[in-house]
Order: C-alpha cells, then sequence, then structure tokens
C-alpha cells in the first residue's frame, strides 16, 4: 500500500520498502493526514513537557486538562484529541503556532498538511 514514491531494493530473501513519510499513508488510512499532523503535534507537545521536567500531574494543570489525558497523550493515544485541542495545549505551554497557507507546488500532485517545530529547526 505505499503511495507516491514507493521504491523496492531486493537482496537475497529481503525486499525493503521506501515508505512515502507517512506511515499512516503507507498503512492505508483514508485520514492519514490528520493522523500524521497530531502525531507531530503530540510529540512537540511531549518534547516540551519532558524538556520542562514537568510530571503529568504539573503537565494537567498547566494544559487544563486532567492526569489521563496527559498519560494518553504521553503515549499517542490521539483519538481524543483534534489538531484544534493540541495546538491550544502548545500555546498552554506557550507556544505561538503559525497556520500559513500557501499554494501547493506544480510538482506536487495534491496539497498537503505539515506541522514544522521551529524550535532547534526539526520537525515534530
Amino acid at each position: 500500500m505505499a503511495s507516491r514514491s514507493e521504491e523496492t531494493v531486493t537482496a537475497e530473501d529481503e525486499s525493503i520498502t521506501r515508505g512515502s513519510g507517512n506511515v499512516f499513508a503507507d498503512l492505508g488510512y483514508a485520514d492519514a493526514e490528520e493522523r500524521q499532523t497530531k502525531l507531530r503535534l503530540a510529540h512537540a507537545i511531549n518534547g516540551l513537557i519532558a524538556r520542562r521536567r514537568l510530571n503529568q500531574v504539573t503537565a494537567a494543570g498547566r494544559l487544563g486538562i486532567t492526569q489521563p489525558k496527559v498519560s494518553a497523550l504521553a503515549n499517542y493515544k490521539l483519538d481524543g484529541f483534534s489538531v484544534e485541542r493540541l495546538m491550544t495545549l502548545l500555546t498552554a505551554l506557550d507556544q505561538d503556532v503559525d497556520i500559513v497557507i500557501r499554494n501547493k507546488p506544480r510538482s506536487r500532485a495534491a496539497g498537503r498538511i505539515a506541522v514544522v517545530a521551529a524550535a532547534g529547526g526539526h520537525r515534530a
């Protein structure tokens, strides 16, 4: 079910398929872009909590959610979180969240959603 830039390399009894960059799309999820976005936002939140050495109870207080919700977030159980709610949690951790809308390049068939963490210049 790999998409777009599928490339298979075969060596004796092994074959390796290069992914598209979105594991959810590679697995065939219809909502792959949303899942990937939620995952990257949650990764950014979890990174901030870890860097600030917050325990789950303290993090819950700062985020305005319950400790079990922080636990779900820490374990990437994201079904109970919308993209909007995850962005709101980032702002509760004193982060700015910018949404930029622009034309897609002609070289790409469809528009996409990307989450990029500016701090440290790496993707979240």
